[in-house]
């Protein structure tokens, strides 16, 4: 039976799969190959694009980078870049079970893979290790309350509320909250491309699923 709940606000799970597996056929790219370049298991990458299974926003996430886009992309369908104003109860949200939440804040725009979020974590929490996106990805950090570690590459770097920081997307890097005190941070990042032409199949890949 499908997953009828939603990752996100008004959007299903069986909604979310179905662009998923679109992303995927755009580029050409096998159910296996998406499940190589994630470090996701085929299985749950089969379960997600059928609806069938709710993924953490971690997994979401690195399905989204091996793709080459963002969440964002994957959540909302493109609009006519021209002014967008986003209504609180239209700005996307996907929350994790292990306790903290990211709110899209930007719009999707055709041919333009930025995002701006914002994130709380809960006391406690940490939000696990991101992989890195394309080369000439940007991201930038600031802290609105709270207390939060940023790790890259292994590295961590405490930013207390009113703090702010930037990195290399293409490097490792995880968010976490080890405070008692929520945390509340905005994240911006604009991705690069990845080498090549992500929309063309792959040369010698087998056939799309």
């Amino acid at each position: 039976m499908s997953d009828s709940r939603a990752l996100s606000s008004g959007l299903s799970m069986a909604a979310l799969g179905a662009r998923i597996r679109a992303e995927r056929q755009a580029r050409g790219m096998a159910l296996e190959r998406l499940a190589e370049l994630s470090g996701v298991s085929r299985s749950m990458v089969s379960e997600v694009e059928r609806g069938t299974k709710t993924p953490t926003v971690l997994v979401l996430d690195r399905l989204a980078t091996a793709l080459g886009t963002s969440i964002a992309r994957l959540l909302d369908e493109p609009v006519r870049p021209d002014v967008v104003v986003l209504p609180s109860d239209r700005q996307r949200v996907v929350r994790d079970p292990s306790g903290w939440e990211r709110r899209i804040l930007s719009p999707v725009l055709p041919g333009v893979e930025f995002e701006f979020m914002r994130t709380t974590l809960q006391p406690g929490v940490d939000a696990g290790e991101f992989d890195p996106h394309p080369p000439g990805s940007h991201e930038y950090v600031a802290v609105e309350t709270g207390r939060l570690r940023l790790t890259v590459d292994d590295v961590s770097h405490v930013l207390p509320a009113g703090y702010a920081a930037y990195f290399p997307g293409n490097r490792r890097h995880a968010f976490a909250n080890d405070s008692t005190d929520p945390c509340v941070y905005y994240l911006a990042m604009a991705l690069g491309q990845p080498a090549g032409s992500h929309r063309h199949a792959l040369p010698g890949g087998g056939p799309v699923d």
